[in-house]
């Protein structure tokens, strides 16, 4: 794969049902109108990817840490693992900035990234560099003197490429980590690089969390990536990539509040509690119910917080709760009952 100019990969059917129920998601999403006039929604999404994208690399702060961080209160936690959040911020905040052909901006993303952690910070690495487990070495990234050039034919070829932008940005992020160009910062580099290819498709994936579907599935991260390296093929990848999306996009609202709860006056909220419901309705109307755990996910609040919260819409009659402690399930109420 290294000498070659065009990546190798294989779009199976799977691949291409999800991209077809994708891009049906997303016209929804826009037609609706609610995701894009829901600014804290939007920014509640930032923070959620921030933190999945860190704590993949093993950042241990919490999300709740996080939100401190980028709403810059002081909190206690390691001096690396807090400039790791700023730094993503950062990153993340210039994403509709960046061409995702530009080697120039891969690399200042890659600065803004990894800025005060590492000395090459904006450069290639010029060394070898290889991922371990333990003794075990994983991965060793293509040769330092190769790097310039792969990645250079690796943004010409997504460039000038007509595949599918779903397809494309899980390709380009793929060879990212199998190229693996930088002493450390592939990982987050290369997520933030799937994300800006699908945001210059639709504006909307810039907002879009898929970093907290691929880090509560790791397992299958990593399994994909090492299938795909394996094989020289990135199909498994694309497959794992293209349902994360599918996920990630069934959390989000299609349909207005008051079309989901017909029968709720959605005045008698607070500000506060029209949000956390608006950050929860999306994956409520997907999936029909909703757990404690889902809506902390989804709401980066604590957990004593979403009791609180859920406990006053049942309380008013928005939901109704089923089952006892960790198995208990919200669910919409409805009319009459």
């Amino acid at each position: 794969m290294l000498n070659m100019e065009t990546p190798i990969f294989t779009v199976t059917p799977k691949s291409l049902d999800l991209v077809a129920k994708i891009a049906e998601m997303v016209g929804e999403l826009q037609g609706s109108g609610e995701y894009a006039r829901n600014l804290h929604l939007r920014k509640v999404n930032r923070i959620r990817s921030i933190h999945s994208s860190l704590a993949i690399e093993a950042n241990t702060l919490s999300i709740e840490q996080v939100t401190d961080i980028i709403n810059g209160k002081r909190i206690l936690g390691k001096p690396s693992e807090i400039q790791e959040v700023k730094n993503a911020y950062e990153a993340y905040e210039h994403l509709l900035e960046y061409s995702p052909y530009s080697v120039d901006d891969l690399l200042r993303a890659h600065k803004y990234m990894t800025d005060r952690l590492i000395d090459s910070a904006g450069h290639y690495r010029n060394k070898g560099v290889g991922v371990w487990n333990g003794d075990n070495l994983i991965h060793a990234g293509a040769h330092q003197d190769f790097v310039p050039k792969l990645i250079t034919d690796l943004l010409n070829w997504a460039k000038d490429t007509d595949i599918h932008p779903l397809i494309k940005s899980a390709i380009v992020h793929f060879e990212i980590e199998f190229i693996h160009p930088f002493a450390d910062g592939n990982g987050r580099t290369g997520r933030l690089w799937q994300t800006l290819i699908l945001s210059e498709w639709n504006e909307i994936f810039a907002w879009i969390p898929i970093e907290t579907v691929v880090y509560e599935n790791q397992g299958g991260y990593y399994e994909a990536l090492g299938t795909s390296e394996r094989s020289t093929d990135s199909g498994a990848f694309i497959e794992f990539m293209l349902d994360a999306i599918y996920q990630a996009l069934s959390e989000l609202p299609v349909h207005k509040i008051t079309d989901i709860f017909t029968d709720i006056d959605t005045d008698k909220l607070s500000r506060a509690e029209l949000e956390f419901l608006e950050q929860i309705a999306g994956f409520i109307d997907k999936n029909g119910e909703i757990t404690n755990y889902r809506a902390r996910l989804l709401t980066n609040k604590s957990d004593v917080s979403v009791k609180q919260y859920l406990a006053k819409f049942v309380e008013l009659g928005l939901l109704d709760a089923i089952g006892e402690n960790k198995g208990r399930k919200y669910v919409v109420k409805k009319g009459g009952e």
